[in-house]
């Protein structure tokens, strides 16, 4: 699958700092390097999402033409950030490890894009992802070992929110021990990684 259109969103507090942001955006330009692609960029902690609330579902299940003004504007909300995943077909993820789980922004915005009826819809044979066709690449930098471990709660939450969604083409590259003595070692490891991947992914 040829992927056109990237969106490389950013989930670390420390913004295009973070060591998440850096390896996801060299992984980025080392496809751009390769061949002309698009590129839409999401900071999620510049976005700063509100957790999501009664009030804003209740605005995704009232139809457009009985809307409120309010409504409106919460539902906009949702209906942009799909768009968005929907018009591209590779995502990159700067995903750092916050106290064992995925940053509350991230969280805050797969709230966002998993509605029922628009990314994903419930058969007789279960719930079936609409986003189909797309790939994800997660750069999971942490400070500590985990992968392998039960203490690594992101992969599996990550394939399987994911694979909810209809998007089962899920690639993770680690950067671990980044508070540790081989820091250094283990983001060269993973620079190097994804100059493999985007090969591939070009």
């Amino acid at each position: 699958m040829m992927n056109n259109n990237i969106l490389l969103i950013n989930t670390s507090l420390n913004a295009e700092q973070g060591n998440s942001s850096k390896l996801a955006a060299q992984f980025v330009a080392n496809i751009q390097a390769q061949r002309q692609v698009n590129v839409s960029r999401l900071d999620l902690n510049a976005l700063a999402l509100p957790h999501l609330d009664g009030l804003e579902m209740a605005a995704w299940m009232t139809a457009d033409s009985e809307r409120s003004e309010q409504q409106q504007q919460l539902a906009q909300r949702s209906d942009s950030l799909i768009q968005q995943v929907q018009d591209n077909d590779l995502i990159v993820i700067g995903m750092p490890m916050y106290n064992f789980g995925v940053p509350s922004v991230f969280k805050a915005w797969i709230d966002r894009i998993a509605r029922a009826g628009v990314t994903f819809r419930y058969t007789e044979n279960g719930p079936e992802g609409l986003l189909t066709g797309k790939k994800v690449v997660i750069v999971a930098a942490r400070g500590g070992a985990y992968v392998g471990t039960d203490l690594d709660t992101q992969t599996a939450y990550l394939r399987n929110v994911f694979a909810f969604l209809g998007i089962k083409d899920i690639e993770f590259v680690y950067a671990e021990g980044l508070a540790m003595e081989n820091a250094e070692q283990s983001m060269n490891a993973a620079d190097n990684a994804l100059k493999r991947m985007a090969q591939e992914v070009a």
